[in-house]
């Protein structure tokens, strides 16, 4: 075990920091607040659990606490499952052997290979550890761009919403969609922390993002299930793509997302004139306006 857990020492402080201390249901105190969100004594009372050893856990110290206690913890710092599993990440990690690892190239199954292409008409992909992104279908291709024709270094999600110009244009609501793609490989880095490519990809980007340092540095995190993402096309112009994941079974480090639009909507109609642009000639000008 590790002298000191600084990852779950910055988490504990960052979240405690942003917690709402009449959300949480604390009375009003007249004391003025030095600094934002609740103090270690209230998070303690809140968790039932004594000042000192909820300021030991947020020093970093070797502590284990019960399952009950990380509950209880969770439920005093406003933690959703995203935060909460990290949470019990974090004290997992730090019984872990720090070296870091180089772990097997990600490859894509062939059934999954061909469930994707199945998926004719929506945009779908397959994203593996630290968001590669391991497999995309004709329309994911239009809808984002072609990953696959890519240096394998460069088919990462975070690191194209980050560092790609297309990709900022492209959505329209680009800051919270590149803020879930840092929060979620917050999520990732807790749960395997000795990752070497996760590591490198973090350096990475805290050199070359002029907005990644400060997210990351907030410790949020995000779990990525569901959601919507509203878009800018070149071609088919305005739209908004609703996505469903789904993890394959044995293969619990690959998430499919499939993208699809209420049917009727104009978001449908844009998504249909897209599936026939692909299909058109490659001599198409309109193919060059990506």
């Amino acid at each position: 075990m590790t002298e000191k857990n600084q990852e779950l020492a910055d988490f504990l402080r960052r979240t405690r920091g942003q917690c709402d201390p009449a959300r949480a249901g604390l009375p009003a105190d007249a004391r003025i607040r030095r600094v934002p969100g609740l103090r270690r004594e209230e998070v303690a009372l809140l968790a039932g659990v004594s000042t000192d050893y909820y300021a030991r856990l947020e020093q970093g110290r070797r502590i284990v606490p019960s399952p009950s206690v990380l509950d209880a913890l969770g439920r005093a710092l406003g933690l959703d499952p995203a935060g909460q599993a990290h949470l019990e990440d974090l004290i997992a990690a730090a019984g872990k052997p720090p070296r870091p690892r180089a772990r097997p190239v990600q490859r894509v199954r062939p059934g999954l290979r061909q469930l994707l292409d199945s998926l004719d008409g929506e945009p779908a992909m397959v994203l593996g550890r630290r968001t590669d992104i391991l497999a995309t279908n004709r329309m994911a291709r239009a809808l984002f761009a072609d990953f696959e024709a890519r240096p394998p270094a460069e088919r990462n999600y975070a690191r194209w919403m980050l560092l790609d110009e297309d990709a900022r244009t492209l959505f329209a609501d680009w800051e919270p969609q590149a803020r879930a793609a840092v929060e979620s490989l917050r999520l990732e880095l807790g749960a395997d922390p000795h990752d070497r490519a996760t590591a490198d990809l973090v350096a990475e980007l805290r050199t070359t993002s002029a907005e990644f340092p400060g997210w990351w540095d907030e410790h949020r995190v995000h779990q990525r299930t569901h959601g919507s993402k509203r878009l800018h096309h070149p071609v088919v112009g305005d739209l908004t793509v609703d996505y469903e994941t789904l993890t394959p079974p044995g293969d619990t480090d690959s998430t499919l997302y499939v993208y699809t639009a209420e049917p009727g909507s104009p978001s449908r109609q844009a998504l249909d004139l897209l599936a026939n642009w692909t299909l058109s000639p490659p001599s198409d000008p309109a193919r060059n306006t990506r």
